[in-house]
């Protein structure tokens, strides 16, 4: 079983993260078996259960991002007022 990265678990809710573990034991579990199959099946379910998740870490990527952005044009803009000041 494929786990996902521990910034998407992070984002997990309490539910989805309980989930998450019950279904990577029992695939784990079908892999010990040599249930290749079956643990393919649950590795898709993991998979769409996390997918929520990492929409959550592409928004707060966004958000820095948006964060940074700003800060830099407010920098800019500061040492604009500055230039100005000393003409």
């Amino acid at each position: 079983m494929r786990h996902c990265s521990v910034q998407v678990r992070g984002l997990l809710t309490r539910d989805e993260l309980d989930r998450y573990n019950g279904l990577i034991e029992a695939g784990s579990y079908l892999e010990d078996q040599g249930r290749h199959d079956l643990a393919y099946t649950i590795q898709k379910e993991v998979d769409l259960l996390i997918l929520p998740a990492i929409e959550r870490l592409k928004e707060k990527s966004r958000a820095r991002d948006r964060e940074t952005a700003d800060y830099l044009k407010s920098l800019q803009d500061g040492g604009d007022d500055e230039e100005s000041s000393e003409a």
